[in-house]
């Protein structure tokens, strides 16, 4: 799949904003187009209608931070929106695709991870959402269908944006999918402005797109999003209706491993969460001799 430009992303935005967000509605007359003109964006910027249409269509270079940062400020981008603009900007204008290898722990993430025992349920993500790993009651809160050892295969990692797109189970599970699974697209996103050469990122978001068309109705808004704390509404196979936070911690030295911890927002679920992992095998071995029997 082709990284996003520069130009493609400032179109997107334009057509959002309104003239009545940036006081233009006395200028209005008919309009064929949602949003702002490129003469009313570049006025509002302080930059020229010339250079700025050459930004869009990719031939004026490098833009300055001076002229980004007033772009941003018209367009009313948020911080990951920002960050975005800025990545897109530093792109080569035909990036060399390359593909990495595939993704090592870092230790002092994975030291995080074992501190927190299996009275937290966590898993650690990578740059493009693939499991590297988690503790065992973190698997069996977001995965249980899957072999805890999955991770562990580096050529065939669990990519959370895949089982949320292409696996049933995993659908089941988030009775609020379409707001997380739009995170996750706007979070790719973000994520591929920040790498565009990463063949493999790339690959995921072509596949995605190819093979479900929700995701590419969603990639198709263009949405950019940071992801690092919101909530999970499951109905988790066994252990019934859970509701918890995530939060996602970053060490400096390694900010693509993302280390997520999920907590309870209610007694239910903490009660919930405290079968995770031990006393959830035991119930399960119990039903599976029932069963046998």
């Amino acid at each position: 799949m082709t990284p996003e430009s520069l130009g493609t992303f400032l179109r997107t935005r334009r057509s959002r904003v309104t003239p009545e967000l940036v006081d233009l509605s006395s200028t209005l007359t008919t309009r064929r187009v949602p949003g702002l003109r490129r003469e009313e964006l570049a006025q509002l910027a302080g930059v020229s209608v010339g250079y700025y249409t050459r930004l869009e269509q990719g031939q004026a270079g490098t833009a300055s931070q001076q002229v980004l940062n007033a772009l941003a400020r018209v367009l009313r981008l948020d911080a990951a929106e920002s960050a975005h603009l800025h990545n897109l900007a530093r792109q080569p204008t035909t990036p060399k695709i390359t593909r990495p290898a595939p993704e090592q722990l870092d230790s002092r993430v994975l030291v995080l991870l074992e501190s927190l025992r299996e009275t937290i349920p966590a898993i650690v993500l990578g740059r493009r959402g693939d499991v590297l790993a988690w503790n065992h009651s973190g698997h069996e809160l977001v995965a249980e269908h899957l072999d805890f050892d999955a991770p562990q295969d580096i050529h065939n990692r669990p990519s959370i944006p895949r089982l949320f797109f292409l696996d049933s189970l995993t659908r089941d599970l988030y009775q609020n999918w379409d707001e997380l699974a739009r995170i996750h697209v706007a979070y790719l996103r973000l994520t591929s402005g920040r790498y565009p050469t990463d063949g493999r990122l790339a690959e995921l978001i072509g596949e995605l797109t190819i093979r479900s068309n929700e995701f590419a109705t969603m990639w198709a808004t263009g949405d950019v999003a940071d992801c690092t704390v919101g909530t999970l509404d499951l109905h988790h196979p066994t252990l019934g209706a859970v509701n918890v936070d995530y939060q996602v911690w970053l060490q400096p030295e390694s900010p693509d491993h993302r280390l997520e911890i999920y907590t309870p927002n209610d007694v239910k679920s903490q009660d919930a969460l405290r079968l995770l992992p031990s006393g959830f095998t035991a119930a399960r071995s119990a039903f599976q001799l029932r069963t046998n029997s």
